[in-house]
């Protein structure tokens, strides 16, 4: 279920008077400006980053609401932040698109037009893929479009047997070892300092044919 967030009580949000606390209790501090705003930040990134990762699984609204008991029209407004859910509903979505809630309710990284992403420090990148770790070298959904990260894939790695095919592009861009991209029957052998730019919506599926590891850098257009 979900539910609509009441206005806070006058002592959650600090407006009891100096010295009118209940006996035997401590005044209630007001929050600060800064701890509202971390708060709503949160709250106001659940509902692009569930629909980011529902898009990227190639879900429907209907299909998500089947896997996770959530009805389509509660996962609608959550979405589009015009609902809050309960712990509850995060569990069982998050549980539904094989994501830890701590994703969806993380501390959001403050807002501004540019975002420096100092060496080693690009955050984990959620795939469902064996043999591929991702790291983040782009800013976080919602204030930018195009998502990028520094890709290492695994000798033998494959994306599996089924082709892929979801909205979007994607870029490769291999920086050492082999890599291999078949896309709508068309096989790209990459080598170091070889790129394929491509249309996701075609069948695609890749491999890492050597017995070493391959680095990439990998970018995506984000669902809009």
């Amino acid at each position: 279920m979900t539910r609509e967030v009441p206005p806070p009580a006058a002592e959650e949000a600090g407006t009891l008077p100096e010295g009118e606390a209940a006996a035997g209790q401590r005044p209630v501090r007001a929050r600060t400006p800064k701890a509202r705003h971390a708060v709503d930040s949160v709250v106001n990134a659940i509902g692009p980053k569930l629909r980011e990762l529902r898009l990227q699984r190639g879900q429907s609204l209907q299909q998500l609401a089947e896997r996770s008991g959530v009805s389509p029209a509660a996962i609608h407004k959550v979405e589009r932040s015009g609902m809050v859910p309960t712990i509850a509903t995060l569990m069982k979505l998050a549980v539904a698109l094989n994501q830890p809630v701590s994703y969806l309710i993380e501390e959001a990284i403050p807002e501004g037009p540019v975002l420096f992403i100092p060496a080693g420090t690009g955050r984990a990148v959620y795939t469902s893929r064996k043999g591929l770790k991702l790291s983040s070298i782009t800013g976080p959904y919602g204030r930018f479009y195009i998502a990028g990260a520094l890709g290492v894939i695994e000798p033998r790695a494959t994306s599996g047997e089924v082709a892929m095919e979801h909205p979007g592009e994607e870029l490769i861009y291999l920086l050492s070892g082999a890599f291999e991209v078949e896309i709508d029957g068309q096989t790209f052998r990459l080598r170091p300092g070889d790129a394929v730019h491509f249309r996701t919506d075609r069948p695609h599926r890749w491999r890492n044919p050597n017995a070493q590891p391959a680095k990439c850098i990998w970018m995506t257009q984000r669902p809009t």
